[in-house]
């Protein structure tokens, strides 16, 4: 099973010195793929402009996008900024996708929060279009560039629940999760409805399965990671927001390495690793502990 990490983008104040550091750090060390997630009506950076600068400085690990919220945008302009990020890494860029659970960043950005779940089927249909050279719209030029890859980047479903699982087992070539404990028997749940739904859709081969959480390690990871998760879930109540971070308790050396046990044996073939503060010594102490795994 490998392990990547995503960046520390949701945390207000991170700068140019603090991501280039990560960036570089995550590619020279034990790590498989450098990751950001999408907000928009919060204090962080756009997920694929850092994406882009990370395929830039970065020469081995995968650069994947955790997640696009893809109805919020136009799918030609996702598959043209997808497409671009390939170019820039030689070939490393994995587009997860997926609806987000937030509307006020649909609100933010004027975009209708109706069918979003039929729209992604829709949307992923258009990029893959796009990927391909096909003209999508009658008298209009194909877009580019061509990725570098046949057929374009890996897409990766982030989904939850059993509707969306057997949406995206048609049309993803994996699933991008997320656990906020994580709950090593929801995540074999989850894994075994997407391979369920996998078979369903008379797809070939076996999905990719990648799993995520936040985590926070040194002397303070239980009180910080309690406190991020908060902040970063406040917009559904004080209660709500409350209850699930409790849920979180990847916050100690002994912690993680147990929890990324467990999503072996439940079959992962990825874990992200997400970032809960800038500090460089948290990622340090991370690479220790995926190294000697």
């Amino acid at each position: 099973m490998n392990v990547g990490v995503a960046l520390p983008t949701m945390i207000a104040g991170v700068g140019r010195d603090d991501l280039l550091a990560w960036m570089r750090a995550v590619d020279d060390g034990p790590f498989s793929v450098l990751a950001c997630g999408e907000r928009i009506a919060y204090p962080n950076q756009e997920m694929m402009a850092v994406l882009a600068g990370a395929a830039t400085v970065t020469e081995r690990v995968a650069i994947e996008a955790t997640v696009s919220v893809t109805p919020m945008h136009p799918a030609v302009h996702v598959a043209k900024q997808a497409a671009t990020i390939d170019v820039l890494s030689g070939g490393r860029f994995v587009l997860g996708v997926g609806v987000g659970g937030r509307d006020e960043d649909y609100r933010a950005l004027g975009a209708g929060y109706g069918r979003r779940h039929a729209r992604l089927d829709e949307q992923v249909a258009t990029i893959r279009r796009v990927w391909a050279g096909e003209p999508v719209v009658d008298g209009v030029p194909p877009v580019g560039p061509a990725p570098v890859r046949p057929g374009g980047p890996p897409v990766l479903a982030g989904v939850m629940g059993p509707r969306a699982i057997a949406r995206a087992a048609r049309w993803a070539d994996g699933l991008a999760g997320f656990d906020l404990g994580p709950d090593p028997a929801g995540v074999a749940r989850t894994f075994e409805a997407f391979r369920a739904a996998w078979g369903d859709a008379a797809r070939p081969g076996a999905p990719f399965l990648q799993t995520s959480f936040w985590f926070a390690l040194g002397d303070d990871g239980p009180d910080r990671l309690r406190e991020y998760a908060h902040r970063y879930l406040a917009v559904f109540g004080d209660e709500v927001a409350s209850a699930m971070a409790r849920a979180c308790r990847a916050s100690s050396t002994r912690a993680v390495r147990d929890a990324l046990s467990a999503c072996e044996d439940a079959g992962a073939d990825e874990v992200v690793l997400v970032a809960t503060t800038a500090d460089l010594d948290d990622l340090h102490r991370a690479a220790d502990l995926v190294a000697g795994r």
